[in-house]
């Protein structure tokens, strides 16, 4: 089943806010309704599953890991209407124009990833990809000092905030992170 036009939708949020679930539940529907669905994973993720996305809470849904954006081109299916791609902050740039190219085509996209590292900065692509999408679906967790709304993610290195300079990117779950709020979220210089 074909749509009558593309679009891109992302789904952005710290960790622990349910981005892959609803990522997930947007993906059953639309299989319910008989598109084609494909979704992408950047290989770094190895978290649960090579070949899945997987929420936090444990759901789950088949997934091809690429190492590069443009890996997106050479495996998606000619008869693909519904493409997803999962931990986007983790792709490169290309993944922008390769969204946005996939709309243009009619196919419906649909990214979930971090809006912001663990500084509290714009994440990867995520900010163009939020710039180019007609939806964005900010959701959060819980902050786990305070019980408030979290809206960013704290890196802890031996339970403590990691530092601004320390790397960006470190492929964690709730052993190294936590959803924090505005005012408990720490980054020392």
């Amino acid at each position: 089943m074909r749509h009558t036009h593309g679009s891109v939708e992302v789904i952005c949020g710290s960790m622990f806010s349910g981005k892959t679930d609803e990522l997930i539940r947007r993906l059953v529907r639309a299989t319910i309704a008989k598109q084609k669905v494909q979704v992408f994973k950047p290989a770094i993720d190895v978290r649960y599953a090579v070949e899945k996305v997987t929420s936090h809470a444990g759901a789950n849904y088949d997934a091809i890991p690429v190492e590069k954006a443009a890996d997106i081109r050479t495996k998606l299916d000619a008869d693909t209407t519904v493409v997803a791609i999962d931990e986007a902050q983790f792709m490169d740039a290309e993944v922008v124009s390769i969204a946005r190219e996939l709309a243009d085509k009619g196919i419906r996209v649909l990214v979930a990833g971090l809006d912001q590292d663990f500084r509290g900065e714009p994440f990867g692509p995520m900010p163009a990809l939020m710039s180019l999408a007609e939806h964005v679906e900010k959701l959060h967790a819980i902050c786990m000092v305070c019980g408030d709304e979290a809206s960013r993610t704290q890196r802890l290195v031996n339970g403590k905030p990691a530092c601004y300079d320390d790397p960006v990117v470190i492929v964690g779950a709730s052993e190294m992170y936590e959803a924090r709020c505005r005012r408990h979220h720490e980054v020392p210089r």
